[in-house]
């Protein structure tokens, strides 16, 4: 068993394409239709074209709201994604305007930053551990 797909919740999944594509750098893997305004919109790390999928899954039920702003308040990440330096990345995002939360922080083994992705959700990013 592994992971194929997991999810986050969007505001809008236009601008949550262009944030999680042009600035984040993930690949756009699958863009399909569902009913009038909703896509089945997935992206995946250039590294792992066939690897985990994220879904930037429209945020109509209604208690994704209480979920996600309760989450935001008391500061706490929706997921989490590895990069090799968060040092380097954290400057990088944030010469695209990325707004952070947490500025990084070393946590024993592992550097850890959190950005807020646009599309109402707080993201962490965190050194690959070792």
């Amino acid at each position: 068993m592994k992971i194929h797909l997991t999810s986050v919740f969007v505001d809008d999944q236009a601008k949550a394409e262009h944030f999680y594509t042009e600035i984040l750098g993930f690949v756009k893997k699958h863009d399909v239709p569902v009913g009038e305004k909703d896509r089945w919109l997935t992206v995946v790390s250039p590294d792992e074209p066939d690897g985990t999928e994220l879904l930037l899954e429209p945020a109509g039920h209604p208690a994704v709201k209480t979920y996600r702003d309760a989450l935001t308040g008391d500061g706490i990440p929706l997921a989490q994604f590895a990069v090799d330096d968060v040092t380097a990345e954290y400057e990088r995002l944030r010469g695209l305007g990325v707004r952070f939360i947490q500025e990084p922080l070393e946590m024993g083994p592992v550097t850890t930053a959190v950005f807020d992705d646009t599309c109402g959700n707080l993201i962490q990013i965190a050194t690959k551990p070792q």
